[in-house]
């Protein structure tokens, strides 16, 4: 719950609310960041407004394999230059991000946006699973890299590719490098560039 005060107004309590309901973002953080934005020249303040606005507003799927995008391909999907017989499936577009961000792999994505839990009323309908196969299908892929998450729902999600991925495709998985619990987002370059470099065939 935001700090606030009966002598606050409105306008930066409401600010703080709204900015304490970010995830990682504590009431203290909130408030900081309101009054920062209350001192800062209104050219930033306006920008900012406006960067969240376009995010919405101009960002897209990738029509291709569903990362965020802001045109009918993404940038990884425009890039000639990448391995494109090789999909790394993830579960949100902050994965690739990530997985980016160490600069090992060199392929193609695949996001799902999710992954499989009953307790949550999500199954395989649900997540980008039969994009996935019907991009099997039409492109020439060699190897499939599975890098859900190390969690129930991720593991899930795994071994439901494991059973619909056609055999002929070579499946992998990232190496255990990260705990089980964690999210890839939140893993360190070193772990993610090893659990790329020791992915498992399955």
């Amino acid at each position: 719950m935001a700090l606030h005060s009966k002598n606050t107004p409105q306008t930066v309590e409401r600010l703080i609310n709204r900015l304490s309901s970010l995830p990682g973002v504590g009431p203290k953080t909130a408030s900081r960041l309101a009054f920062y934005l209350l001192r800062a020249p209104e050219d930033e303040s306006r920008m900012l407004g406006e960067s969240i606005l376009n995010l919405k507003q101009d960002t897209k799927l990738c029509e291709r394999c569903f990362n965020i995008a802001d045109s009918g391909l993404c940038p990884i999907c425009l890039d000639v230059l990448r391995d494109q017989s090789r999909i790394c499936v993830v579960e949100q577009p902050q994965d690739v991000l990530a997985l980016e961000h160490v600069g090992v792999y060199v392929g193609l994505y695949h996001v799902l946006h999710g992954a499989i839990s009953p307790q949550d009323g999500l199954g395989a309908d649900d997540i980008k699973i039969s994009e996935l196969l019907k991009r099997l299908r039409s492109e020439e892929i060699s190897e499939v890299i599975l890098a859900t998450n190390p969690t129930m729902e991720g593991e899930a999600t795994s071994m439901y590719l494991q059973r619909v991925i056609p055999a002929s495709i070579k499946l992998t998985r990232l190496a255990r490098g990260l705990p089980f619990g964690t999210e890839i987002e939140y893993a360190d370059d070193v772990t993610l560039s090893r659990a790329l470099e020791g992915r498992q065939e399955l």
